[in-house]
């Protein structure tokens, strides 16, 4: 007798399997993964033009999607970093003249990391091509579309961070 991982063993490529909710887990995996291989080669291409590494582009989009001013402390748990890995991450960002760190608060203990105008601007004209193709992939799709597609993201952005902090 087959165990069920044996029936399930390759049914994608058979078109058979549990059910059609594994045939279109692994379309949805296969195209995710194949965004997620585009971004990253755009992005990796900004890294090394910029003499970065992938982790400090990382860090540049969580200081710009920060809702509120990004310390290092955060930082640090955002990336799942060491607190030397993050000083080394924004020391880099510094010298590079993406990043400045600022003690605006009473508490002078308190970094805040903002993102200097003309880095931003260069990253923004490096990216466009990124904001482009979205823009034309949304004009395949209505606005009621899009909204179950946003929800499904932030959903999957939401079970991806449990993975994440999980211990293993």
């Amino acid at each position: 007798m087959a165990t069920a991982n044996q029936r399930g063993q390759h049914a994608h490529e058979r078109g058979t399997g549990p059910g059609p909710e594994a045939s279109d887990l692994h379309v949805l995996a296969v195209q995710l993964r194949r965004m997620n291989g585009e971004i990253n080669r755009v992005v990796h291409g900004f890294a090394g033009a910029h003499t970065l590494h992938a982790t400090d582009i990382q860090a540049l989009a969580a200081i710009l999607d920060a809702p509120e001013p990004m310390t290092p402390g955060r930082l640090r748990r955002h990336l799942g970093l060491t607190s030397g890995a993050v000083t080394a991450c924004v020391d880099r960002l510094e010298r590079a003249g993406h990043v400045r760190r600022v003690r605006e608060s009473a508490d002078r203990r308190v970094v805040h990391l903002h993102y200097v105008p003309e880095a931003r601007e260069a990253a923004r004209r490096y990216f466009r091509p990124l904001a482009d193709a979205a823009v034309a992939a949304r004009a395949h799709f209505d606005d009621g579309e899009l909204a179950v597609v946003a929800r499904f993201l932030a959903a999957l952005n939401e079970e991806l961070s449990q993975v994440a902090s999980d211990d293993r």
